[in-house]
């Protein structure tokens, strides 16, 4: 079965593993993925990513983060789809719950926070919002 959107997949997985009160969540890797990955740890919403080589795709582990026994993740929200991309200027990127969320952009520097591209002064693609 083809899946029409990876990362609003890798967005529901972690969402469902932090309600569940799991501590690790396995998605299938890609670039893409990876580097949501990445920014996620940078922010401290995740504790941990590995890469496991058992397929030849490959699978990214997640270690979830939580402080006293709540998820850190409460939300993550998919905002740029297939369907609909959504881009912004660097003077329109958005806050995220008053500035406490995070925004994720695709710029031409790579995928970063938007806190990060309004400093660069790069707009982009908004990837997701999490808080």
């Amino acid at each position: 079965m083809n899946m029409t959107d990876p990362i609003a997949d890798m967005l529901t997985r972690i969402r469902n593993a932090a309600t569940a009160r799991h501590t690790r969540v396995l998605i299938p890797a890609s670039k893409m993925k990876l580097a949501i990955a990445r920014v996620l740890k940078e922010e401290g919403y995740v504790k941990d990513i590995e890469v496991l080589k058992d397929t030849p795709q490959g699978t990214i582990r997640l270690t979830l983060r939580y402080v006293d026994k709540k998820p850190v993740v409460t939300q993550l929200k998919r905002v740029s789809k297939p369907g609909l991309r959504v881009y912004t200027k660097k003077a329109e990127i958005p806050l995220v719950r008053g500035g406490l969320g995070t925004a994720i952009l695709s710029t031409p520097q790579g995928l970063m926070t938007g806190h990060r591209a309004y400093k660069e002064g790069l707009g982009g693609e908004v990837i997701c919002y999490v808080w």
